[in-house]
């Protein structure tokens, strides 16, 4: 008798298992969900005039960026000065417009260069892509370069 009990515990156990497989096939990777761009950023400016790094965060249909969990926005540069180097969700220059739910932030820092040469503005973006099922902390690192004529 207690060898048919192991053999009834086995295959309810096989069968759960079967019967949860298919909860691992519909996962979906997070970073599928949104698309983070630099697009309208200057990679050009002239000795003493100002140019400005963009990043933006796209979201995908059923996504949304959290406004509960941390947004961060880390930025140096190398041969040009940024005039910020840490933003948070309030530097978005992307507003909720009446009746939005959610809104995608974009972030548009203003740097200067003060002598010809090449360089860059480097970021790290931290931020949480949600949906009814998952919220996931997502990190992007992000580069533009930048000439100095």
């Amino acid at each position: 008798m207690t060898h048919f009990r192991k053999l009834t515990s086995v295959a309810a156990l096989m069968v759960a298992s079967v019967w949860t497989a298919p909860v691992f096939a519909d996962e979906v990777d997070p970073a599928s969900l949104y698309d983070v761009s630099t697009d309208g950023s200057s990679t050009q400016v002239k000795a003493g005039e100002k140019g400005v790094f963009v990043v933006s965060v796209k979201t995908k249909s059923g996504a949304h960026v959290s406004e509960e969990a941390p947004l961060k926005l880390d930025v140096k540069a190398s041969h040009v000065s940024v005039t910020k180097e840490k933003l948070g969700r309030e530097d978005s220059v992307s507003k909720k417009a009446a009746g939005q739910q959610f809104v995608d932030p974009r972030f548009e820092v203003p740097f200067s260069a003060a002598a010809a040469g090449k360089g860059s503005v480097d970021a790290k973006l931290v931020f949480f892509i949600c949906t009814e099922k998952i919220c996931a902390r997502q990190q992007k690192t992000l580069s533009v370069p930048v000439e100095v004529l």
